[in-house]
C-alpha cells in the first residue's frame, strides 16, 4: 500500500449570482463525435461573446485557448433541426449545448473578463467533498493522467490521493460543484470514465477509470 499526496490548484468561485448554466448554439451536419467536439468550441464562443459583449473577444490567444477546451465545461448537449436551414446545402442540425455557469464564470475571471464580487458566490454553486476509486491506472504514465486530469478541471478545488493498491487508488476531492456535476463533465471529457456513480462500498462516492 502507498500513500501519495499532491497539492492542486484552487478555483475562485464565480462572483454573483448567476443562471445554473449558459445555453450556446452551433450548426451542424451531423452528430458525428469530430462534428460535435468542433460545434461544442463554437457554442462555447459564442457564449464567452454573450457575456462578455465583446465579439473580438477571441482574437485574444488565452481566450481561444481556453475556449478550445468547451468540452471541459459542458454539462450536457442535445440536437434539434435547424428549421432556418435555406436550402439543401446548409446544415440540417443545431447543436444546443448547457455550459456549467460556475466554471464559465470562473474562466472569464482568470483570463481578466469578469470581476468577482467578494463573499459572494452563484446561487446553484454547492461546492462540496467527494472521495472516489480511480481505477486502471497501470503506470507512472497513468498517474501522471490523472493527477493532470483532475489539476486541470475547473471543477476540482483540491485533490489528494489517500490509498493505492493493485491498478487504483482512492483520492479525495474537494469540488467547486456537487458530485452530480463533477461526474457529468467527466463523462463528457473521456479521460476518466465513469464506473459507478454510487457504489456499494463504504466510504467511496463514486468509483471512476482512467480511459485507455
Amino acid at each position: 500500500m502507498c500513500v501519495f499526496a499532491f497539492a492542486l490548484s484552487v478555483l475562485a468561485p464565480a462572483g454573483h449570482a448567476a443562471p445554473s448554466t449558459y445555453t450556446g448554439e452551433a450548426p451542424v451536419n451531423s452528430q458525428s463525435d469530430p462534428e460535435r467536439i468542433e460545434a461544442l468550441k463554437t457554442a462555447l464562443a459564442n457564449v464567452v461573446i454573450q457575456q462578455t459583449g465583446d465579439p473580438g473577444v477571441l482574437a485574444r490567444g488565452d481566450v481561444a485557448s481556453a475556449v478550445a477546451k468547451a468540452e471541459r465545461y459542458v454539462l450536457q448537449y442535445r440536437y434539434r433541426p435547424n428549421n432556418a436551414a435555406a436550402d439543401d446545402t446548409a446544415p440540417r442540425l443545431i447543436l444546443v449545448a448547457e455550459f456549467d455557469s460556475t466554471a464559465v464564470d470562473a474562466m472569464l475571471q482568470r483570463l481578466g473578463l469578469a470581476e468577482a464580487a467578494p463573499g459572494t458566490a452563484p446561487a446553484d454553486a454547492m461546492p462540496s467533498e467527494a472521495t472516489v476509486w480511480i481505477g486502471g491506472i497501470h503506470s507512472a504514465e497513468d498517474y501522471a493522467r490523472v493527477v493532470a486530469y483532475l489539476g486541470k478541471s475547473n471543477f476540482v478545488r483540491s485533490a489528494q490521493p489517500t490509498e493505492a493498491r493493485g491498478d487504483g487508488m482512492l483520492v479525495r476531492l474537494s469540488l467547486a460543484t456537487d458530485l452530480a456535476r463533477f461526474l457529468d463533465a467527466v463523462g463528457m471529457e473521456r479521460t476518466l470514465s465513469v464506473v459507478n456513480a454510487s457504489p456499494p462500498v463504504d466510504g467511496v462516492d463514486a468509483t471512476l477509470a482512467l480511459s485507455p
